[in-house]
């Protein structure tokens, strides 16, 4: 998916960085390690296993990574779920006839639904891996990321699907809506915006990214694959008037490569940036200024503190 090709790209910039990779699985992680070895052979390419949805796993591997690193440059929050993701093709018809196709087939807005349930901490299981897993890492890695001679950046992977029309703050984890993804990823531009004000006087900088409709595992799980297999050569097509029609993991992760060669302190950081590749398969990043409030970014972050302390008391014994 992206991260691996943002692994690959990263390394086309700049051969000497030293790459962790973090992955749920021991398996997967070793895998990717091979394949970014087997074209970048010199590479340092160490890994950690994590599972953003369980927080135990976040603090170990917080731990871990204390431990090995004495600073982060870099921290790429791109980790997501979509469980059970269901197309409303009712709505895609409504859109079709009412001329509003093409800005839902480019946002997924109004046509995508997700089942979501709770996992083994009792949260919300995607608001738990999109977000508050990411959130965790970040604060138990405040110490790598803050006060070193050079800033450092976290940048989350987001959507075009981030709408504030389904996130509510009294409803931060979605419980009660068929829209976690999006919930969860316009929480994250939430997240993103107070972490800046908090933090950006102590070196450490968040931005925001939007890969576009990159064909990875999450997107295949939407239709049946012989539907994907029909529908492609129309996909190719389409990006000739949706430039967020990435398609491939190379192009998706543009925006994030771009944003490794900027300097933070110039950044907007009320913009997400999006990956975008033209009709003729042209990459180039595009700039668009986040629909967010401000308060309720305040707000969501103090719901976030008080929801790290409850889990931090519960798993005293992972913390130093």
């Amino acid at each position: 998916g992206v991260g691996l090709a943002l692994c690959q790209r990263l390394l086309e910039e700049d051969g000497r960085i030293h790459l962790c990779i973090a992955c749920r699985s021991v398996q997967k992680s070793e895998d990717t390690r091979d394949l970014i070895l087997a074209s970048h052979p010199a590479a340092q390419v160490s890994t950690v296993e994590v599972d953003l949805g369980n927080l135990a796993s976040v603090l170990r591997a917080a731990r871990e990574l204390r431990c090995r690193f004495q600073r982060l440059d870099f921290v790429f929050l791109n980790a997501g779920i979509m469980p059970n993701p269901q197309v409303n093709f009712k709505a895609l018809w409504h859109g079709l006839l009412t001329g509003k196709l093409l800005h839902m087939l480019t946002t997924a807005e109004g046509i995508m639904t997700q089942t979501d349930r709770l996992n083994g901490d009792g949260l919300q299981e995607v608001f738990a891996t999109n977000l508050f897993g990411h959130f965790i890492l970040v604060r138990q890695l405040q110490a790598l990321l803050c006060g070193n001679e050079k800033p450092s950046r976290l940048i989350w992977t987001s959507s075009s699907n981030a709408r504030e029309s389904a996130f509510s703050l009294s409803d931060y984890q979605h419980a009660k809506g068929q829209e976690s993804y999006s919930s969860s990823k316009y929480a994250t531009d939430l997240t993103s915006v107070v972490l800046n004000r908090k933090f950006n006087s102590q070196g450490l900088y968040s931005s925001v990214v939007c890969p576009g409709l990159v064909m990875t595992n999450m997107t295949y799980r939407i239709l049946p694959v012989f539907l994907w297999k029909l529908l492609m050569p129309i996909m190719w097509l389409i990006r000739f008037f949706a430039k967020t029609y990435t398609l491939t993991p190379y192009n998706g992760a543009e925006a994030h490569v771009w944003l490794f060669k900027q300097k933070p302190e110039y950044l907007d950081l009320l913009v997400k940036y999006h990956s975008c590749t033209t009709g003729l398969g042209k990459c180039y990043v595009e700039a668009r200024k986040m629909d967010v409030d401000e308060e309720n970014a305040e707000k969501l972050y103090q719901k976030l503190l008080e929801l790290e302390e409850q889990f931090l008391d519960k798993y005293s014994d992972l913390l130093d």
